[in-house]
């Protein structure tokens, strides 16, 4: 069984698929692994690393490969070499991607989206957004602290005092709950709102305070695997009315509102950007999909009314060290939670193969795709 871990091509990947640590464990499985030569540099991994452990270091790592590794998808023409049936296993998009999902299918391929993994409890340690939206929660409050031309705690000094900045989250889910976390540690007044009224005891676990809609009754927000759904007009209305009052004293904002398959939901309209003080900073996390802020740009900083507004296209790749070692654990916990020792390889069940397969035996088999 031979895995290969791929150099990233996308524009701004700065992570890989494999540490050391887990090329030595999926080695320890019965594996060879061969490294694409200067897959880990940006990640700050050398060659020398990936061969000290055991790895085929090489310009040619996907010849005869059975599992290709990566963190964005692969184009087909980089699996040339590859053996017949062989598994990608990365974050493949598959919404986002679809013709290239199709391409999969069409070269014989076994396309395993690690973004579709299902949100149970033997899952979770093979969870890929679960582990880069915890340090995109961490950045997001780190880069608009840059931005923020003022400190966040609050400081008293025998010149007078500085008073605490005030932080709003929108989004409680992973990224959200670090984000509340570390606006916290900073010494903020953070307040957070959700969709989901379950959040509001997480809010205040972390010691901030919920900001809820109290008048619309009946709606819960939450859909399958523990994400956000679409709410229904009413509840909009009154979320941004409240959002509105809100935002309006607000120093830091960070978003964090995505519902997988589709565009990013509009949180934050312009007309809100123009009642914030001028100074204060809004993160949109969800640039990338369409963005919850309106005139987020990917990878600038808008000014609008006076608020920067910043997000990035991809913000783990911007803490590339700890997210490329997550991400990788992510990839050995899910491959070698299957290992069949007899067989020399992951043998998939159905719960999990079924919900991350998106191609198999030349066909898009996965029934999100599908619908």
């Amino acid at each position: 069984m031979k895995i290969a871990v791929l150099r990233e091509r996308a524009a701004g990947e700065s992570r890989v698929s494999a540490s050391p640590e887990t090329v030595k464990k999926f080695i320890a499985l019965g594996a060879t692994v061969a490294v694409e030569s200067g897959a880990g540099v940006t990640a700050s991994i050398s060659d020398e690393e990936y061969r000290a452990v055991g790895a085929d270091v090489t310009d040619n790592a996907v010849a005869g490969a059975d599992i290709v590794l990566g963190v964005q998808g692969p184009e087909v023409d980089q699996l040339s070499g590859a053996n017949p049936g062989a598994w990608i296993v990365a974050g493949l998009d598959p919404f986002g991607k679809r013709e290239r999902v199709n391409a999969y299918a069409a070269a014989g391929f076994e396309a395993l989206a690690m973004e579709f993994m299902p949100r149970i409890t033997r899952a979770q340690s093979m969870d890929i957004l679960s582990s880069q939206s915890n340090l995109a929660g961490y950045k997001a409050v780190l880069v608009a602290a840059n931005l923020y031309g003022r400190a966040f705690p609050m400081m008293m000094t025998a010149a007078g005092t500085v008073s605490a900045a005030k932080a709003f989250i929108m989004g409680v889910g992973v990224a959200g709950l670090q984000a509340i976390a570390t606006a916290r540690r900073l010494g903020a007044q953070v307040s957070a709102t959700d969709v989901r009224s379950a959040t509001k005891e997480q809010i205040q676990s972390l010691g901030a305070k919920p900001i809820f809609v109290e008048n619309v009754a009946g709606i819960e927000g939450e859909g399958a695997g523990g994400y956000a759904t679409e709410m229904s007009e009413e509840y909009q209305k009154a979320q941004a009315e409240l959002v509105s009052s809100h935002i309006a004293k607000q120093d830091i904002v960070i978003t964090t509102a995505l519902i997988p398959g589709r565009a990013a939901p509009r949180l934050i309209s312009d007309a809100q950007i123009a009642t914030m003080k001028p100074g204060s900073v809004i993160f949109d996390l969800a640039v990338a999909q369409g963005g919850n802020v309106e005139g987020s740009v990917p990878d600038q900083v808008v000014e609008k009314h006076g608020v920067k507004i910043v997000g990035y296209s991809n913000t783990p790749a911007h803490l590339p060290a700890d997210a490329s070692a997550l991400f990788s654990r992510n990839l050995y916990n899910f491959l070698s939670a299957f290992w069949d020792k007899e067989q020399g390889k992951p043998v998939l069940d159905e719960e999990i193969g079924n919900a991350i397969r998106l191609t198999q035996g030349g066909k898009v088999v996965n029934e999100r795709l599908l619908a």
